[in-house]
């Protein structure tokens, strides 16, 4: 679901996503290191600043990751993961990130994180 920020102007678009990590606790750590500044492929970064998202953040509770993203104002979900799919080396990060994920190694980011619902909000 996509979400303009009714507190704000609309500036931008919120997309809040969800996914489950191996039951491992080497894996998870090693996921979070994986993410850590000096060490995620900047390439990623550039294609998704290239596709319209502005602001993105991942947290963890356990095993389970939650994403909050936040892009243009004219961003096309559905559109803009299948443009980020074919960008250059994208194919190759989701195959790397896959083995700490509970999904197939052949999954795309648009089909291993899931859209959550907003059900509340507190303006």
């Amino acid at each position: 679901m996509e979400y303009p920020e009714a507190s704000y102007p609309p500036q931008f678009k919120r997309y809040c996503k969800t996914l489950t990590l191996q039951d491992d606790a080497v894996l998870i750590e090693q996921y979070k290191q994986a993410h850590a500044p000096d060490v995620v492929w900047p390439v990623i970064n550039q294609g998704l600043r290239e596709v319209g998202v502005l602001k993105m953040e991942i947290y963890l509770t356990g095993r389970q990751l939650f994403m909050i993203m936040d892009t243009v104002v004219d961003f096309n979900h559905d559109q803009a993961m299948a443009t980020l799919a074919t960008m250059p080396y994208q194919a190759e990060w989701e195959a790397y990130v896959s083995q700490f994920q509970v999904s197939a190694t052949e999954s795309t980011a648009a089909e291993k994180w899931q859209l959550v619902e907003r059900i509340y909000t507190l303006d």
